[in-house]
């Protein structure tokens, strides 16, 4: 029997990358539960984000529209206070709903950042200092503040946030995270703060790589941990109490994203040796971005600066940080597992639509770089969908629709049976998949404005990406550099092809094609209201 509104247990992970899931075929790091959803869902091969860093792309999969467009451009702009999502639409709709975990559409905290992190007016000279911004609404007050729990411990969050009813928060990364599961650590262990950071860390740390430490804090105080609880908690909360109305349960775990620190048994689970690092990792890329130049130089001179943004490595450092990241993508595994064996004890799996998803990737060694920021190559830019329908005959598939983070709202509300609302940009592909038709879209838009605060990359910087079924096109605007690279006879993104002359047609063709999608992707709302 079909139903009609099923509930959903819409699963997203941070910093995750498509290979990184056995089922997407890494023989290493052990999913055995993710593999699980799959063997009973469909798979995306070819989805990616709209940006490859945290809070554009969290805003994009909440709205169904670009980061142009919903306003996020880029870590540390929160996402407007009346922006529609589609998980209001659910909630207006009678869905009940919940945010367990990470949420990253608000800012974590505020800080003062100086007139060079922005790009300069068109005629070039300096922004004036204290400059006046085109919006005289700075995003400020208490409705902006319900994630600074780092200013306050005692932060109260605005219900409903962005169409949740209910909100559980972790907020930061590693073990030095804040939001409701503080303080939910601190009263089981109230000296829970002498366990966090690279201070308080375990003796036995033989890594050399980066943000890379033994964390003291325990498996069973680990945020992984607190967002497995809570999920279980709110399941059986719901299948105890009388509400008969639909579920949406976001579940984000705070991990595999840096610091590398898994907890207890997750430390030592995978041996570095066991590890490769990409294929790309010691090779030579002809025609290189200059900003990665500028990273593998800072790192030869003994410059570098590897706090937040993507940074250069040896090949040790790659199967050191990959051997820690498939630890806690492990811990994330079992908990997911725990989750679902409750979903199944209570009942609810029949009637549960569960989606497993990433925000983004990592670099992971690309090139010999390592984590996020300027850059969209296909481990950043490609996460893991799979969609597991009780009601769907896809067990077990994969497919290689064209399909990205903009599309969730749009196919979560299409199973749901409710309308998306007007300036919704994504596409409802698993009835695209279904039915078997064809999306109306010539590729994917990916679009990143880097603050150099965020970065480390010297000054303002924009990249826009377009990828089709075989071809990635990145342009770099302040470089005035470009990317382009044929999937078919380069998966590993060695050969850039801008400046060959036998790939100049297919460049002009995919530019053309790239403006043409970027139409498509213009502001369509709000509705127009006339006056007689």
């Amino acid at each position: 029997m079909t139903v009609k509104q099923p509930n959903f247990l819409f699963v997203i992970t941070d910093q995750h990358r498509a290979d990184h899931v056995g089922s997407y075929g890494n023989t290493v790091v052990q999913t055995p539960n993710i593999d699980s959803i799959a063997a009973k869902g469909l798979s995306f091969d070819k989805f990616y984000v709209s940006c490859p860093i945290c809070m554009p792309n969290r805003a994009t999969l909440m709205t169904g529209r670009m980061p142009s467009v919903n306003g996020v451009l880029t870590n540390g702009l929160s996402l407007p206070w009346n922006s529609n999502t589609f998980v209001n639409a659910l909630k207006q709709s009678g869905y009940q709903t919940a945010l367990i975990g990470k949420s990253h559409l608000q800012n974590n905290h505020f800080l003062t950042i100086d007139e060079s992190n922005y790009p300069p007016p068109r005629d070039g000279t300096p922004l004036p200092k204290g400059f006046e911004d085109a919006y005289l609404d700075v995003r400020r007050g208490s409705l902006y503040e319900n994630e600074l729990f780092r200013k306050n411990p005692n932060t109260k969050v605005t219900l409903p946030y962005y169409g949740f009813d209910n909100v559980s928060l972790t907020t930061g990364h590693g073990d030095a995270i804040d939001g409701h599961y503080k303080k939910w650590a601190l009263k089981q262990y109230e000296d829970f703060d002498n366990l966090t950071g690279p201070e308080n860390q375990l003796p036995g740390n033989n890594y050399i790589a980066p943000q890379a430490w033994r964390t003291a804090v325990p498996e069973e105080l680990y945020s992984t941990a607190y967002v497995e609880n809570s999920t279980i908690d709110y399941l059986d909360n719901y299948a105890t109490s009388e509400n008969t109305k639909p579920f949406f349960i976001q579940v984000g775990f705070p991990d595999p994203h840096h610091p590398f620190v898994p907890p207890g048994k997750y430390w030592g689970m995978y041996d570095p040796a066991d590890c490769p690092a990409p294929k790309s990792t010691g090779e030579e890329l002809n025609d290189p971005p200059p900003f990665q130049q500028e990273l593998q130089r800072q790192f030869r001179e003994g410059e570098r600066e590897s706090r937040v943004a993507a940074y250069a490595c040896n090949e040790k450092e790659v199967r050191e940080s990959t051997a820690l990241t498939y630890g806690m993508i492990s811990f994330v595994d079992d908990a997911i597992g725990r989750i679902l064996k409750k979903l199944k004890q209570l009942g609810l799996e029949e009637n549960t639509v569960i989606i497993f998803t990433s925000d983004h990737g990592d670099l992971m060694g690309e090139h010999g770089l390592m984590l996020k920021h300027c850059f969209h190559n296909e481990g950043l830019i490609r996460v893991p969908f799979i969609w597991s329908d009780p009601d769907d005959n896809n067990g077990d598939t994969r497919t290689d629709l064209l399909g990205g983070t903009i599309d969730i709202g749009s196919t979560v509300l299409g199973r749901a049976g409710v309308a998306p609302y007007h300036g919704m940009q994504g596409f409802d592909v698993m009835d695209a998949v279904n039915n078997g038709t064809k999306i109306p879209r010539l590729g994917i838009i990916v679009e990143e404005d880097e603050l150099p605060f965020n970065a480390n990359c010297g000054h303002y910087l924009r990249t826009r990406t377009f990828v089709t079924e075989r071809w990635r096109l990145t342009y770099w605007l302040e470089h005035e550099f470009g990317e382009l690279y044929d999937h078919t006879e380069d998966p590993f993104e060695l050969n850039n092809l801008w400046k060959n002359p036998a790939s100049q047609p297919d460049k002009a063709i995919l530019l053309e094609m790239m403006m043409r999608e970027r139409f498509n992707l213009d502001e369509m709302s709000p509705k127009a209201e006339f006056c007689a």
